[in-house]
């Protein structure tokens, strides 16, 4: 019977390794998914230099999967990232503090990982008559990524409020409707639907500048009084806290990436160009990148105006007192707001 208790001991300590070993040997992934901009620059290098593998080889880990992956609005990625679809996510500000609010004291938190750049997004139109959103009436129609949840559709509500009145923030919400980029302006410069106006992203505001029946409306510069971060990218507690080392790993690698664009703003324009099968020519792309008003940065830049507006209106529920009750730890250490 002794002997029977060692064997019975001996084969379960045989098992338990087997799985140990098992689940050593499994690949880690990494699932990261973009929108529609260039606002996403780091991921494009990351991409095509393999630099999450790098930095996760330099860490121990001989090999990881990484997949990539493109979405149009935040609605949707977030509910990816809650479903377990998706490990990293990316969009504006108000896209993070919703699915921040939402998931805040569960165990799928979900908070930002860091900045990605500061740089203005356009209201652009077609319609003569719009000087300022004032003007703006029934029946002009505005193209957003997403309404009510993108971040033009909540730069837009901002602005109503100023202009109208804190109550009248959502006075513009009929008149928005939801389409990627890419199609936004195909409708506005070809005059085919009943979009004369988009806030849209880079590059394709510029590129919609270039009609001389375009101008202007609003700059979410205006808005917010100054530079501010336009893109972050997030994930769960779950699987930062899960992957340890492969969350560091993507941490150095979107540290490397953030450098290498600041050090060559050409080469990343191409990569976006590549990347996107964008037709747009280099020079134009590259003056975008190059451009003052865009910086590359993981450091957030006047988050809290999203996070105290949106609280204020209802749209969240949780208050945030700080912008680090939001993201990680990681970059406690840089300037944020």
């Amino acid at each position: 019977m002794r002997f029977k208790g060692i064997f019975r001991a001996m084969s379960g300590a045989a098992v338990t390794l087997g799985l140990l070993s098992q689940a050593s040997a499994e690949v880690p992934e990494i699932r990261l998914a973009k929108q529609f901009s260039m606002g996403y620059l780091q991921f494009n290098v990351m991409d095509h230099q393999k630099l999450i593998e790098k930095h996760a080889k330099l860490m121990g880990i001989s090999e990881v999967k990484v997949t990539w992956q493109v979405f149009n609005g935040p609605a949707a990625m977030n509910d990816a990232l809650i479903s377990g679809n998706i490990d990293i996510a990316t969009g504006g500000v108000p896209g993070l503090l919703v699915v921040w609010s939402k998931t805040k004291g569960t165990p799928q938190e979900i908070r930002g990982i860091s900045a990605l750049t500061s740089q203005p997004v356009l209201l652009n139109t077609t319609n003569a008559a719009l000087k300022t959103i004032a003007d703006y009436k029934e029946g002009d129609k505005i193209a957003v990524p997403a309404v009510k949840s993108s971040v033009q559709a909540i730069t837009l509500q901002m602005a109503a409020a100023k202009a109208f009145g804190p109550k009248e923030f959502a006075k513009l919400d009929p008149l928005t409707v939801s389409m990627t980029p890419p199609d936004a302006t195909i409708a506005l410069l070809s005059g085919s639907s009943e979009v004369t106006s988009v806030f849209s992203v880079p590059p394709f505001q510029f590129q919609q500048l270039e009609s001389p029946k375009v101008h202007t409306v609003l700059s979410s510069f205006d808005v917010m009084g100054g530079s501010h971060t336009f893109t972050v990218a997030w994930t769960s507690a779950k699987f930062r806290d899960k992957n340890p080392v492969l969350y560091k790993a993507l941490i150095a690698a979107l540290k490397e990436a953030t450098d290498i664009v600041n050090k060559d703003k050409r080469a990343a324009a191409a990569l976006w160009i590549e990347d996107s099968k964008s037709k747009l020519p280099l020079d134009m792309v590259t003056k975008i990148v190059a451009a003052p008003a865009a910086r590359w940065t993981m450091t957030p830049e006047h988050t809290m105006i999203y996070a105290d507006f949106m609280h204020e209106v209802g749209t969240l529920k949780q208050k945030a007192a700080s912008w680090k009750d939001y993201f990680f730890p990681e970059i406690y250490d840089l300037n944020g707001s």
